[in-house]
């Protein structure tokens, strides 16, 4: 089969397609014929060594994978070859024609869902739906505040956010992105490429600050987040693209509100129950319309390395996926 290798750590450009052995599905695993694979921020972190999880080149990059299973590993009872199906692979293996899957955390996909919608759908929408439900309780007729808002994860957060009855701020970095926030639902956006974060939101809110921040980017622009957050708001920490933040403490205490982590790739592994329920939950969503992600590049194995560049210089707008 072909695939994409990275065969040392650096830029996205050095990757490869190379023919390589098919992958044989051991116990309890399947085979799957990659029809998208999403391509996603930690991808991009994996190829600089800079990801808590790591993998030593050669390796294929690709964390999660749609397509059709063409083979059964021993065991595997509840899957039949041609089922159609979304899975995650860890954190490698994707960009690739085949892959092998764990049966246990594949979920089928209805005939009305495209295979490119269907993946990326845990990274993203996972994320988030855990995020603002689970940890951030968002409520309806609160006001959520999301930054890097343009992104695959942001937007999905502008999407959730709508169907969970909030009102929706979007902070991004240009017009284009706002653009596309707004076609998404958005209620209010912010430029801060030239507004200030915090003044802007406050105004916003008539004073009264953001019950919910979403925060995607991390870096100089979390601090103003927080500062735009009211009393006993809950900020989400999601992301670091901008680098990670030092946050005053005091700041805390002067307005009651809780800081809290969002590590959807671990709470898998530790809650495997409440992740099912996720899954199952962003699927029905997504078969019944009320979810339509949007995707902003279809690249092949050969453009890869394009569609992850595109990501590390935050050109992309909402979901980048590789079709083999």
């Amino acid at each position: 089969m072909k695939a994409v290798v990275c065969h040392s750590f650096g830029p996205p450009e050095n990757l490869t397609v190379d023919d390589v052995e098919d992958p044989t599905p051991g116990p309890g695993e399947v085979l799957v014929e990659v029809k998208a694979a999403a391509a996603t921020f930690p991808d991009t972190l994996m190829l600089e060594n800079k990801y808590q999880f790591k993998a030593e080149p050669p390796y294929i990059p690709g964390g999660e994978v749609a397509g059709v299973v063409t083979g059964l590993g021993q065991g595997v009872t509840d899957l039949a070859v041609g089922d159609r199906i979304v899975g995650g692979l860890g954190t490698i293996g994707g960009f690739a024609e085949l892959a092998v899957v764990n049966a246990t955390g594949t979920k089928a996909i209805p005939d009305s869902v495209e295979f490119a919608q269907a993946t990326g759908l845990n990274y993203a929408y996972g994320t988030t739906l855990y995020g603002l439900k689970y940890r951030g309780q968002l409520a309806e007729g609160e006001t959520l505040l999301i930054t890097g808002a343009g992104g695959h994860v942001g937007l999905s957060a502008v999407e959730l956010g709508k169907l969970m009855g909030a009102r929706v701020i979007a902070a991004a970095s240009s017009e284009e992105k706002l653009d596309l926030c707004r076609q998404r639902g958005a209620d209010e956006t912010i430029n801060y490429s030239n507004e200030n974060l915090k003044e802007r939101a406050k105004e916003l809110t008539d004073g009264k600050g953001c019950d919910v921040v979403y925060d995607c980017v991390g870096g100089d622009l979390a601090e103003q987040a927080l500062r735009a957050i009211g009393w006993s708001g809950r900020f989400l920490v999601v992301g670091f693209p901008a680098g990670i933040p030092a946050i005053p403490l005091n700041l805390t205490l002067l307005k009651s509100c809780q800081i809290v982590g969002v590590f959807y790739g671990a709470m898998t592994v530790r809650e495997p129950d409440l992740a099912a329920s996720i899954g199952n939950e962003l699927i029905e969503l997504t078969a019944s319309g009320k979810l339509a992600p949007h995707i902003s590049g279809r690249y092949g194995l050969e453009q890869a390395g394009e569609a992850l560049r595109s990501m590390m210089d935050r050109t992309s707008l909402g979901k980048v996926v590789i079709e083999p």
